[in-house]
């Protein structure tokens, strides 16, 4: 019997089929390919393809230089992909892998191959094939691995918290209005985090439901005493034992919004305190109802001020406890203005700003913050960012100004220097401003900050001119003391930003600390549009996940979602950072949702070191002129805007793969660590994992640190650590502080997007940490948690 006999139904059938199979692929690489190649692209997809056209067909025909001619190219195609991609796993991966497994079955057919062609077949290419098999074994071994990880050349030191100087209470959003996010405890330590466990667990019965711009769990609770605070994403608040979860009381504020409903926080308030915020300000009593009060904002625009003891509303605050938010606003339609954010106490003022509705039309709801009274709910200033000269209420028959930019973010507050610090967004619509006022273009996506007492603005600073691309400031302020090289600490406020810059000013008259400068930038040809022709850059401080993307960025799961990729990545414009909206599709990056968002920063004041949390996404656009808008356009969360009033709709999508996945190389997401005092980038490291997620929103069940979308507040303690738990995965994790090392996680029943809080109760003296878990962000799986994590008794 000859060799060729001797192969049987495997060369009557398997090298055939595998040929064709691996001569269709190629075929359809090398067609797509070669479009690339139209667009201006990389040859190689289309050289490969016809590598696997001719490799699959001599296979089929039982030619052993199929396999040869096969070796060869995979070989080429690890020299080009370390040529295109460098030294990195993930774009490695990408590249290569598909076709290493391709290579790996074409190896141990070779054997068959050369019997099936009439020769004697040796053992080199099982050799071959065990090679192949280790590393691809290896290679996905190494996904369980983080990559793209920037390591600590340093440890700071951990400086334990001196007696007597443990905080005491959370009483703010941020934990303290100046938005620093750490706790001087350190009960829970390095040492024996890893012994956390589960405390207690209570359940507010009110589930969030989303599909994407409906309720969100985004919630960090309060805790004042022996009780926490909370409230869930339709606003209903919860009093709870502090110790045990256990309901003290809780509040129905009976009210709803179409769209967008979260409550971040509450505003907790306490006489006696030092000094009224007005000359008129009653003095406050230290006894009775409301000695206490917890200010809820509500998604229909009210303004609910609680007595913290019984859950009762105020009923010398407003109207019977409550302040319509809608008044002197003119028509607002149900779902155009909400409150979305903390209200801030500052002094004997609760502030507050509101979310608009982005991009339905010009004209929506004033942008206008107002500070009331927290005993009366009496109106003490207002600032109307289109008219300074309205500082209370407008005249009789008029509204405050529509359209202007708004603060829809988390405000701080300096006591001594008397400021609040307003993070703006841009006037309505986000995508075209050609219809904007010089007064919407001089308080857009800036901090601007006014006077406590009066709302008068003492100073503003500008991080994006005549805004189009939706970066309006989304995070709180942090206000820190940093060294001014003379043995002496200067007031700073940093702030970071939706594309991926920090900025670093001094916080009393906003000049910037570090260096900022004015760069050209691209300018788009919309008709009607103008442009501004610079834009300003952090200069000293690190950018992260900003960078001008190019072809070779591009990323997919296997190499055929990432052609798909760089074929949409070559049919848009993409210039950097603010690469105009145009009539032609173009590419944002970072997009809308950032770079960074509301979670905001943490910060250790022991060392200096803020932590800062990123999500890598891109956007996709293009404006859309008036007669081609469909009836009916709303794009809350994404599709086409009708921007009613402009000449304009646009179009946004995020750029993601055709499985879901984004289209540029991993991570999506990291938590960063900046120390303030040398401007520097000491540590990052990726942030998630695709167990709860994955391609087409198929849940992967896989602990793979690829670095996921992040969005959540983090939490700093003096103990060297930082928890975290806005991933896409169902976690709530604990860093080393110093070098960005996980060193703790915990199963959560559902994804968070809360920020975690902590704090030692006065009765037992234990410390917990406490978040609330609703769902992540585009997650189906949804709760109603709250949980308390501590160490064993």
């Amino acid at each position: 019997m000859t060799n060729a006999q001797n192969t049987g139904a495997a060369g009557r059938f398997l090298l055939p089929g595998l040929g064709g199979l691996i001569a269709l692929i190629g075929l359809g690489l090398a067609g797509v390919g070669g479009y690339l190649v139209a667009l201006g692209g990389s040859w190689f997809f289309l050289l490969m393809g016809l590598a696997m056209l001719v490799s699959g067909a001599l296979i089929a025909a039982r030619k052993p230089k199929g396999a040869l001619l096969y070796g060869i190219a995979l070989i080429l195609t690890a020299i080009w992909a370390v040529w295109d991609a460098g030294l990195h796993y993930w774009p490695l991966v990408s590249r290569v892998l598909t076709f290493a497994v391709i290579g790996l079955v074409v190896a141990l057919i070779y054997p068959t191959l050369v019997r099936a062609s009439g020769a004697q077949a040796g053992r080199g290419a099982y050799g071959l094939a065990g090679l192949l098999a280790i590393g691809v074994v290896a290679t996905i071994g190494y996904m369980f691995v983080p990559s793209h990880v920037v390591s600590a050349a340093s440890m700071p030191d951990v400086i334990p918290v001196a007696p007597g100087s443990e905080q005491k209470n959370w009483a703010h959003w941020g934990n303290t209005p100046a938005g620093n996010r750490f706790a001087a405890l350190d009960q829970i330590n390095k040492s024996n985090v890893d012994k956390l466990q589960v405390a207690w667990t209570f359940h507010t019965g009110d589930i969030p439901q989303s599909t994407g711009a409906g309720a969100e769990d985004q919630n960090t609770p309060l805790q004042i005493g022996d009780t926490v605070y909370t409230c869930t994403a339709y606003g209903k608040v919860f009093a709870l034992d502090a110790d045990t979860g256990t309901q003290r009381w809780k509040f129905d504020p009976q009210g709803s919004a179409p769209n967008w409903q979260r409550c971040r926080g509450l505003g907790y308030f306490a006489a006696p305190v030092a000094e009224a915020a007005t000359a008129n300000a009653p003095a406050p009593s230290v006894s009775g109802a409301c000695v206490a009060r917890v200010f809820l904002p509500t998604g229909d625009a009210r303004l609910i001020a609680l007595d913290a003891k019984t859950g009762e509303t105020c009923k010398d605050f407003g109207s019977q406890g409550v302040v319509d938010l809608k008044t002197d606003m003119g028509e607002v339609k149900e779902g155009y203005y909400q409150q979305t954010s903390t209200p801030l106490v500052a002094g004997n003022v609760v502030v507050v700003g509101g979310r608009v509705a982005d991009n339905f039309s010009t004209g929506e709801p004033p942008g206008v913050v107002r500070a009331y009274d927290v005993h009366t709910g009496e109106l003490v200033w207002a600032w109307d960012p289109g008219n300074p000269n309205t500082t209370k209420r407008p005249p009789a028959g008029e509204t405050y100004t529509r359209g202007t930019p708004n603060v829809w973010s988390a405000m701080s507050y300096d006591d001594k220097l008397g400021l609040i610090y307003l993070p703006t967004g841009n006037a309505t619509p986000d995508f075209f401003g050609g219809t904007r006022t010089e007064q919407d273009d001089k308080w857009s996506s800036s901090v601007v900050a006014v006077d406590v007492k009066t709302g008068q603005v003492r100073w503003s600073f500008q991080m994006t001119h005549h805004d189009l691309w939706d970066f309006d400031i989304p995070a709180q302020p942090l206000l820190y003391d940093i060294p001014d090289g003379k043995g002496g600490t200067q007031p700073a406020l940093a702030q970071v930003t939706k594309q991926g810059e920090i900025f670093l000013l001094n916080r009393e008259t906003g000049v910037p600390i570090s260096r900022v400068e004015e760069r050209a930038v691209p300018q788009g040809n919309v008709p009607g549009e103008r442009y501004s022709p610079t834009q300003p850059f952090s200069v000293d401080m690190p950018s992260i996940g900003n960078q001008t993307l190019k072809e070779s960025d591009m990323w997919g799961a296997t190499a055929f979602d990432q052609l798909m990729c760089r074929i949409a990545f070559k049919g848009m414009r993409h210039e950097g950072v603010y690469t105009p909206p145009g009539l032609d599709p173009a590419l944002q990056f970072p997009g809308s949702l950032g770079g960074m968002n509301w979670g905001s920063v943490s910060v250790d004041p022991t060392n200096s070191y803020m932590f800062v949390n990123d999500m890598r996404l891109g956007l996709a656009n293009y404006m859309i002129p008036r007669d081609k808008i469909a009836a009916g356009a709303s794009g809350i969360e994404m599709g086409v805007v009708p921007q009613t009033g402009t000449p304009f709709g646009a179009m946004r999508q995020r750029f993601l793969s055709a499985v879901g996945i984004p289209c540029q190389a991993p991570p999506f997401g990291t938590m960063s660590a900046i120390d303030l005092k040398t401007k520097k980038l000491m540590w990052q490291v990726p942030v998630g994992t695709v167990k709860d997620t994955g391609p087409m929103g198929i849940r992967m069940g896989l602990s793979i640190p690829i670095g996921m979308p992040t969005l959540g507040a983090s939490l700093s303690t003096q103990s060297g650590l930082l928890f975290f738990a806005g991933t896409q995965d169902f976690y709530l994790r604990a860093f080393d502080s110093g070098n960005g090392n996980e060193i703790w996680k915990a199963r959560l029943p559902v994804g968070s997007q809360s920020g975690p809080m902590t704090y030692v109760s006065p009765k037992t003296g234990r410390q917990y940490i406490l978040l609330t878990a609703g769902g992540a962000r585009q997650s189906p799986d949804r709760g109603d948690y709250v949980i308390a994590y501590a160490l064993p008794k």
